[in-house]
């Protein structure tokens, strides 16, 4: 399931009973919140939650291109992480929900694939860590650090002349 600020419900909500199912004018509630606005709005375009189409409405005008003006409505993906299906919305956008093994897809971070490095049998050394985040030594380090306070019991061996680390377990 998606997860929504506050803002961003507020936003969603408003914009699922108007009959356009446009975002803006945002409501008077959240009107001064400014840049968290903006941030929001954002945030909301790039999850696929709300999406820019060309407007009429001035009232609903987001940005203005040469002479095209577009406007920020929420989509069939907003409604659904809202609670809202196709036949309760007033205006809702022609994108298609995702599936739910789409929303539930577990997000692959840097840090869980340095965990699944070093889960490994064989562990990883530090030039796997390093090749696979991307990372500087010195934060890949860190990293090692951060996972001994965390309560990751790590053991070190030799792989030849490097130094190879694999998570033992967790402590107690």
């Amino acid at each position: 399931m998606t997860k929504l600020t506050d803002l961003d419900s507020i936003l969603l909500s408003t914009a699922a009973q108007r009959d356009t199912g446009s975002l803006l004018p945002a409501p008077e509630t959240v009107s001064s919140a400014g840049a968290r606005l903006t941030k929001a709005i954002a945030g909301l375009v790039k999850r696929g939650l709300a999406e820019e189409r060309e407007t009429s409405d001035k009232l609903a005008t987001h940005r203005v291109d040469a002479d095209v003006a577009y406007g920020l409505y929420i989509t069939d993906a907003g409604n659904a992480a809202i609670s809202i299906t196709d036949g309760d919305a007033g205006g809702a956008g022609e994108a298609p929900a995702p599936s739910p093994a789409a929303t539930d897809t577990p997000r692959i971070t840097k840090a869980g694939t340095v965990l699944a490095l070093l889960g490994r049998e064989e562990g990883a050394t530090l030039a796997d860590l390093i090749a696979a985040t991307g990372w500087l030594p010195h934060t890949t380090r860190a990293v090692l650090t951060g996972l001994r306070k965390k309560g990751h019991v790590l053991e070190k061996s030799k792989r030849g002349e490097q130094t190879c680390y694999r998570v033992a377990g967790v402590a107690a």
